[in-house]
């Protein structure tokens, strides 16, 4: 009792009888039998993303592009320490050249010179041809990504653009146009303005056309000079188009890390805001006219 209040507690009502409420324990029989698998439940596995459960999610293009990148840089970047130790390798064959014209040359020092200017011309070509088909793979997925992110048609149909990478002699000219429409379309610039390469390119496109023309008069001393003056050219020109292909495969690979992150969406966590700290020779604002006494505010 509190007061003129008392608190009286009263068990809830109940449908039906209380005889119901207790019930015997029946004995245990064992676990539950079924005449079939059941339906219904889990499956007896361990979980795991639902992508395992036999549905395979289609990978996306962008995604595809930075898979082809990654290992497209990895691939160039190997191609040029290769085309370097390339060039020292002729570089030693050709001093080796200078001294013997002097004396005989020890057969050991010889050896290890052919054998490490064939290891390392060997090394290069391989890498130098995975480069390429990763690289045409690479500007394939590319144009689709940059159609779809400026929302522009690329000008060339993918049997053209394959014509122009692959066939010799007609590469020199229009790999560097297929890259430069590539890089137009990444810059999210105008579809009726001209595209025009960036200085990256063009150097490497100058590089590209040079790489080549040496690699074909290399090859042609090689095979047409039989002179002890042609076997010292040929080994020039290797030196050479080896230096000019280094630097092709290291620009290449600069540019394809370019264009990769011009497709990619902007990560606003990386993006530094701006904000304005002083203001120089800037004219005074306007200022507000007077308000009239009578006025309403």
């Amino acid at each position: 009792m509190t007061g003129r209040w008392q608190w009286v507690a009263t068990p809830p009502p109940q449908t039906g009888t209380s005889k119901g409420l207790f019930r015997r324990s029946l004995p245990y029989t064992g676990p539950p039998s079924y005449p079939v698998p059941p339906r219904w439940g889990f499956p007896q596995l361990s979980w795991r993303w639902p992508v395992a459960l036999g549905r395979k999610a289609k990978p996306q293009p962008l995604d595809q592009l930075r898979m082809l990148s990654r290992n497209l840089t990895a691939t160039l970047w190997v191609t040029t320490a290769a085309l370097a130790v390339a060039v020292g390798a002729e570089g030693w064959r050709y001093v080796l050249l200078i001294l013997s014209r002097n004396g005989a040359l020890s057969r050991n020092i010889v050896a290890f010179s052919d054998a490490l200017v064939v290891t390392a011309g060997v090394v290069s070509g391989l890498a130098a041809l995975a480069s390429i088909a990763l690289a045409v793979l690479w500007v394939l997925r590319a144009r689709d990504v940059a159609s779809a992110v400026s929302g522009q048609r690329p000008a060339r149909s993918v049997r053209d653009v394959l014509i122009g990478l692959l066939v010799p002699g007609l590469n020199l000219a229009v790999a560097g146009s297929v890259l430069s429409e590539l890089e137009h379309a990444a810059a999210r610039k105008p579809a009726g303005e001209r595209p025009r390469p960036s200085r990256l390119l063009t150097v490497w496109w100058i590089a590209w056309i040079a790489s080549e023309l040496l690699f074909a008069v290399a090859w042609l001393v090689m095979i047409f000079g039989t002179s002890v003056q042609s076997l010292a050219n040929g080994v020039e020109l290797h030196l050479l188009a080896d230096a000019v292909a280094a630097f092709v495969a290291g620009a290449g690979a600069i540019f394809v890390a370019r264009i990769t992150q011009l497709l990619e969406p902007v990560d606003l966590s990386t993006v530094s805001r701006l904000r304005v700290v002083k203001v120089v020779d800037a004219p005074e604002p306007p200022l507000r006219a007077s308000r009239p006494a009578g006025a309403p505010r």
